[in-house]
C-alpha cells in the first residue's frame, strides 16, 4: 500500500529531485527553520501553493525520521539529499500525477505502445499497464498495442520504470495508420 503525501512533502521531495541536494549554513541550531526558510526564499513557487512555513518544517522532519531523506552536517553545511527509498517515492509520485499533455496543434503522428509481457512477469503486470495506458487516454487497438496522438516518451518510460518491463515495451512514432479515422475521431483530431 502506498503512502499518500501532502503538497509540502511532494514539493520538497520534487524539489530534491530536480536539484540533487539542498545545503543550508550549519550556523544555527534551528537548522530545519534555516533550511526551510532556504526553500521558501529559493521556491517562490511553495508559498504561492499555499504551503506553510510550519508544515514544510514538519515535513522535513517526518521525510527525515523515516529515512527518506537524510540530512547530514557536511563541512559547515546542513546537506539534504533523497535517499534510495526517496527516489523511489518521487518516482511514485510522478507516476501517480502523470498526464500525457495535449499539443495546441497536433503534429500528425500516432505514438504506439505496444507490449509483450512474458507470463512469468504476472498476468496482474500487464494488466496494470492496460489500466495505466487507459488512465492516461490511450486507445486501445489490440489487447497489447495503445495509440495516443501526443507525444508520451517520458511518461511511457517512467511505466516502464516502476512497472520493471523496459526490454517488453516499445514505442513507435508513426505518421500514418490505415484506417486511422477512427482514431482521429476518438481523439476529437478531426470533426465529423
Amino acid at each position: 500500500m502506498r503512502i499518500k503525501y501532502g503538497d509540502a512533502a511532494k514539493t520538497v521531495l520534487l524539489i530534491l529531485m530536480a536539484s540533487g541536494m539542498i545545503a543550508v549554513a550549519a550556523t544555527s541550531p534551528y537548522f530545519l527553520i534555516a533550511l526551510t526558510k532556504s526553500l521558501l526564499r529559493e521556491k517562490k513557487y511553495l508559498a504561492d501553493r499555499g504551503i506553510k512555513e510550519k508544515n514544510l518544517r514538519r515535513s522535513l522532519a517526518g521525510l527525515n525520521k523515516n529515512k527518506i531523506v537524510v540530512i547530514k552536517n557536511e563541512k559547515d553545511k546542513f546537506v539534504v539529499r533523497l535517499t534510495e527509498k526517496g527516489r523511489s517515492i518521487v518516482k511514485e509520485i510522478l507516476f501517480d500525477d502523470m498526464k500525457i499533455e495535449k499539443q495546441k496543434s497536433w503534429d500528425k503522428k500516432w505514438r504506439i505502445v505496444i507490449f509483450d509481457i512474458p507470463e512469468k512477469k504476472r498476468r496482474s503486470m500487464r494488466d496494470a499497464m492496460r489500466f495505466k495506458l487507459q488512465l492516461l487516454g490511450f486507445y486501445q487497438m489490440q489487447k497489447s498495442v495503445w495509440v495516443c496522438p501526443y507525444p508520451c516518451e517520458k511518461e511511457i518510460q517512467l511505466v516502464c520504470e516502476v512497472f520493471d518491463i523496459n526490454p517488453y515495451v516499445n514505442l513507435i512514432t508513426a505518421e500514418k495508420i490505415y484506417n486511422d479515422d477512427v482514431l482521429a475521431k476518438h481523439f476529437k483530431l478531426i470533426h465529423s
